[in-house]
């Protein structure tokens, strides 16, 4: 096998240990499986057919933080020390395994790490607090502390959606970690237009599920529909089977999306603590964007087809000046642009790790 992971280092100490945090994970989820058909060991198990995937060397490991929270990270191409590392995080209700058609290509000459965010996948799912000042800045604090339990000194650091929120966020408050910040199709970056008009319209699963379950947390139907929630994936998003065709001819995809977003809402509860509407943050980020240091790049990329505001970037070129500020658009992409065009997007990414180093 040219990859190394879980199966290769055998019932070593480290796997034993991963294994105890999944049966905490389980322990903590336990109502669950009486009435949706998920497990953290299930979760784990799709997952595992995803990473298989992957041709390059790798790892993926528990990363415990001070506060006993476990971050579940994937490392590939480690053998690579002379480059900054790519971080990437992942949005709203994703998982590092959605990388799996950028990772090998964007570690092919720089160790390139991801994980599930606190509160998603195979991370722990503490609760938030309660306000969005305190949500986000609990994300911040837990993308630090990882930083920090890695040993990495400074990174080129990538966010989609969610992730890309946060990643912003990060940069504002640890500019010196990073040397270039890529934002693919970002979400909360505008103030929520007063004139429903001037909005993009949202995807028809975010609009079904904000028509049935209102100020619910945003996947409240997967676990409510319990039984009937993986159906309710495929229904509803058909696409993300078609975007990783080339990889999965089942539902291995549309699996791990439901087995990642029917354990505890706990990320997903601070998506909606930060959340004006779906689309929009209660603290936007464009407000803010002028508070990362004038020398730090940022590189905002967009699908050309997404519902996602594509003139913030030109917007925060303006509350920017004097910095580098570009975007990119990729054409026939939408929202998740990197499984939409991934040889598009890799090669973006790329050109812009190499003007890095």
């Amino acid at each position: 096998m040219p990859g190394i992971g879980e199966a290769e280092a055998g019932r070593s100490a480290r796997a034993m240990a991963d294994d105890l945090v999944e049966r905490q994970q389980n322990w903590l989820t336990g109502w669950l499986p009486s009435w949706c058909p998920t497990s953290m060991s299930q979760l784990k198990a799709v997952e595992s057919r995803i990473l298989q995937c992957i041709k390059n060397k790798f790892y993926a490991r528990y990363v415990s933080l001070p506060n006993q929270s476990k971050i579940w990270t994937l490392t590939v191409s480690p053998e690579y020390k002379d480059r900054t590392p790519l971080v990437m995080l992942h949005g709203f209700g994703g998982g590092l395994g959605l990388w799996i058609q950028n990772v090998d290509y964007l570690s092919s000459w720089r160790t390139l790490h991801t994980m599930d965010l606190l509160g998603f996948g195979r991370s722990s799912r503490p609760p938030f607090p309660r306000d969005p000042d305190g949500a986000e800045e609990e994300f911040v604090n837990f993308i630090e502390s990882w930083r920090k339990e890695m040993g990495i000194q400074n990174m080129i650091l990538l966010g989609h959606s969610m992730g890309g929120f946060l990643a912003a966020s990060y940069s504002i408050k640890y500019p010196e970690r990073v040397k270039h910040l890529i934002l693919v199709d970002p979400w909360g970056f505008p103030e929520m237009p007063t004139d429903p008009n001037e909005t993009r319209r949202p995807p028809t699963w975010v609009k079904a599920a904000v028509a049935v379950f209102g100020r619910s947390n945003p996947l409240a139907v997967l676990r409510v529909a319990g039984p009937w929630g993986p159906g309710l994936v495929q229904r509803f998003r058909p696409d993300f089977k078609m975007k990783f065709a080339n990889f999965f001819e089942d539902d291995t995809i549309s699996e791990y999306i439901y087995h990642c977003n029917v354990q505890t809402p706990s990320g997903e509860s601070a998506f909606k603590t930060m959340m004006e509407r779906f689309g929009w943050a209660k603290r936007p980020m464009l407000s803010r964007i002028h508070l990362i240091p004038a020398d730090l790049p940022i590189t905002f990329v967009y699908g050309a087809e997404s519902w996602i505001d594509l003139s913030t970037g030109e917007k925060a070129k303006r509350a920017r000046p004097g910095s580098y500020v570009k975007t990119v658009a990729v054409e026939e992409a939408s929202h998740h642009v990197y499984a939409d065009q991934p040889r598009a997007f890799n090669a973006v990414v790329r050109e812009i790790c190499d003007a890095v180093d």
